[in-house]
């Protein structure tokens, strides 16, 4: 790995290492990595195409969850293809411009994730709580408006890090151990002081993300201090289950994250090779995983999946 020291030189160019340590690997990484973006594409691809398709399922927690998918899909398709060319082929160069592009869209997406999961916790809190005002309160009007607003949100309080990033001389290392572009893992290869950049991006965490995740918390609070007042025993298991998926995918989608964030900041003596291989499971895990679980446990889209695989069949069989 060269430094570069001189100060009139800044890198328009970067190089993707992949995952330091384990070059030798690659290869084999690569057959877990491919599977798992497959999985995602397809899992999520029928997960919008039945929920677009099938009028009964055009209420407000299917649509939430076609928002989901769509991210899924942005979020992995922004990070895994990127990696399999540093895997199989070495492709890992890559211009400042792009470097910047891909970092804001996965950063954007993954922002986006987090408000969706904000507002599936309202959903089921509306659900439980007030059932019988449901689909007068979450009308699709306001879904869509609800939409627009997670979107202009990460839009917003990301766009100013481009700049911030634009105005940085990046004069030290153009080689990135890693297999996607990160806002502090480019930024600390500028010869400027970076503090800015620090500061506003763990700002826009702790307002965004961490007050997404309390929120939930609080919802839930509300979930369960409502379940539990229900006399029914079967009313309150009920409840509870239509909860479960999204529990599951909030567990799902916010461990990895907190557990990168941690290893990054205290797991000095972790070796660097386990930090990117902890980032590419946030990225990879819940894409993959989020259809898989909804299909599962919700009784609608299994219904579906089978109904949507079997009359296909059926057809084919027909046809021979």
């Amino acid at each position: 790995m060269t430094t570069i020291n001189h100060t009139a030189v800044s890198h328009t160019i970067f190089h993707l290492l992949g995952i330091p340590g384990l070059e030798d690997q690659h290869v084999w990484i690569s057959i877990p990595f491919f599977v798992s973006y497959f999985i995602a594409l397809l899992g999520n691809s029928l997960l919008i195409c039945i929920i677009l398709t099938k009028r009964s399922l055009h209420e407000p927690m299917y649509l939430f969850l076609c928002m989901l998918a769509r991210a899924d899909v942005v979020l992995s398709t922004c990070t895994v293809p990127q990696a399999l060319a540093i895997f199989w082929f070495r492709a890992g160069e890559i211009s400042l411009d792009r470097c910047i592009t891909q970092f804001f869209i996965i950063h954007c997406t993954f922002m986006s994730e987090s408000g969706i999961l904000l507002v599936m916790a309202f959903d089921r809190y509306i659900a439980i709580c007030y059932p019988l005002r449901y689909t007068t309160i979450l009308t699709r009007a306001l879904i869509g408006k609800i939409g627009v607003t997670i979107i202009l949100r990460s839009f917003c309080t990301l766009f100013p890090i481009v700049f911030l990033l634009k105005r940085l001389t990046f004069c030290q290392n153009n080689i990135v151990p890693h297999t996607f572009c990160e806002h502090i893992g480019l930024a600390k290869y500028a010869c400027n002081d970076i503090r800015v950049n620090i500061w506003y991006g763990f700002s826009i965490l702790i307002l965004t993300v961490v007050l997404d995740v309390v929120l939930i918390f609080v919802s839930y609070v509300l979930i369960l201090r409502a379940v539990f007042l229900i006399p029914s025993r079967d009313a309150r298991h009920k409840a509870l289950n239509t909860c479960g998926s999204h529990v599951c995918i909030i567990v799902l989608f916010y461990s990895p994250a907190i557990f990168t964030t941690l290893t990054q900041r205290f797991g000095r003596h972790i070796p660097p090779h386990t930090h990117i291989l902890l980032a590419n499971i946030c990225m990879l895990a819940p894409p993959m995983l989020n259809p898989i679980i909804y299909g599962i446990k919700t009784k609608q889209i299994r219904e579906q999946v089978v109904h949507m695989l079997f009359t296909k069949q059926k057809s084919l069989w027909l046809k021979n």
